[in-house]
């Protein structure tokens, strides 16, 4: 890897995003055909963050691939032995880790798509000692908190995030992800620890994580949302009926897990209940728009990972939002880059995320939005940015002091796609 990376012509790189193709979207293991993934991820830095295109770096790890249809594939371009594991894997992650900060030692590092079983590692390996963070993890939990904290004042409940009841369905490294970062924002808002994790459910395929759950079944990450108060054999509906959450969210890339009767028994008790079915693509969506809202009679607030259309509903049009992790990682990455800070921590994160929440006007949340309208993405890049640049500032972490007004600083750091006349027209 120490050679390789010289490979590229380019000796200035500000992004990397590097997958190793194991777990694309809800695609699977499409193993060396995943390098579309980062090369799309890095689009998004380009036109949102204004990241140069000549200074991004997409990356695929071909560790081999255990979808055996790509394996037999005789026009299949990558390695066709089994996926590496154990030391053997995280041996090459870490040399490719090591040998790309050995290089560009500025440059941010997002990792994109790995599988469950390794994401999780491989962050907590680099997380606080690099440039790095994980989208599916970090990206994912900071978006959706930012989106609960909009919906949450689209209720007019004069509630916090703290007296919320929140279901999340999905207990892989996106849901575990999202929880904590519902935990983080919690706790950002005075409860301890344990106060927050009280105010959680996690369920994935077997039911709610709880006490009939043995601690050596569940990952690291998923047994502190082990329920001790819970056997964990509630199904969704029950759960509902029983918990009555003000909150719910999707992560389970199952199509239709949310039913009518589930939705509907969530809003006898709530005037607007939040449902957000966050999987992509919109084919595995939990629900659709349309069913969210004609279950609640219009009263859901809601945002989808993928796109759905405006759904009319007694002469009303209702405009779902779509919680997509580019209002987040563009703009972590320009402020982190242009402070040139040490690594991306939680507190840089929640700092984003308040400044994402705040960027959505009382207009916008009026008409049912939680997020901004992407025609302001640039904006909002640079206000995430500025917000994470002044938490690392103020952390300590930063490696330069840009000037006081930040935000301009920023803007006249982004790349603009102008392209200018190279033969001076003489007429």
């Amino acid at each position: 890897m120490a050679s390789m990376v010289y490979n590229w012509p380019h000796d200035d790189v500000q992004v990397i995003v590097v997958t190793d193709g194991s777990r694309i979207l809800g695609l699977g293991d499409l193993g060396a055909n995943g390098m579309g993934i980062p090369v799309g991820k890095l689009s998004l830095y380009v036109a949102a963050g204004g990241v140069d295109p000549r200074r991004t770096l997409p990356v695929m790890l071909d560790c081999g691939t255990n979808n055996e249809e790509l394996r037999t594939d005789p026009t299949y371009l990558g390695m066709t032995h089994r996926r590496l594991t154990g030391d053997e894997y995280f041996s090459l992650v870490n040399e490719f880790v090591m040998a790309s900060f050995q290089r560009w030692p500025n440059a941010l590092m997002q990792f994109e798509d790995f599988s469950t079983a390794n994401a999780q590692a491989i962050l907590d390996a680099y997380k606080g000692r690099k440039l790095c963070f994980n989208d599916d993890i970090q990206g994912t939990g900071a978006v959706t908190l930012a989106g609960l904290l909009g919906a949450i004042r689209a209720t007019k409940s004069g509630q916090q995030l703290r007296d919320q009841k929140i279901f999340v369905v999905g207990a892989g490294s996106a849901g575990i992800g999202v929880a904590d970062s519902i935990r983080q924002g919690m706790q950002h808002q005075g409860l301890s620890e344990r106060e927050a994790r009280s105010r959680i459910w996690v369920f994935d395929d077997r039911g709610l994580l709880g006490t009939k759950r043995p601690l050596d079944d569940l990952s690291p990450q998923q047994r502190p949302f082990r329920r001790d108060d819970e056997e964990g054999d509630l199904s969704l509906l029950d759960g509902v009926a029983k918990h009555r959450p003000s909150i719910l969210l999707g992560l389970t890339g199952v199509n239709g897990l949310f039913t009518e009767p589930a939705v509907r028994e969530m809003a006898k008790h709530h005037v607007r209940p939040i449902i957000f079915p966050l999987s992509n693509p919109t084919s595995s969506a939990e629900c659709t728009a349309e069913q969210a809202y004609t279950w609640t009679e219009g009263r859901a607030i809601f945002a989808s990972g993928s796109p759905f259309d405006p759904v009319e509903l007694n002469g009303k049009t209702l405009r779902p939002s779509q919680c997509n992790n580019m209002f987040i990682f563009p703009g972590v990455g320009l402020g982190a880059t242009g402070v040139r800070a040490k690594a991306v921590t939680d507190e840089m994160l929640y700092a984003g995320v308040q400044a994402l929440a705040e960027s959505v006007s009382e207009s916008e949340i009026e008409a049912g939005m939680v997020f901004p309208p992407v025609s302001k993405i640039r904006n909002v890049a640079i206000t995430v940015a500025a917000a994470v640049a002044r938490s690392a500032m103020y952390h300590g972490i930063a490696g330069r002091m840009p000037p006081a007004d930040l935000e301009d600083f920023l803007e006249r750091t982004m790349w603009k796609p102008e392209y200018r006349p190279v033969v001076q027209d003489v007429y």
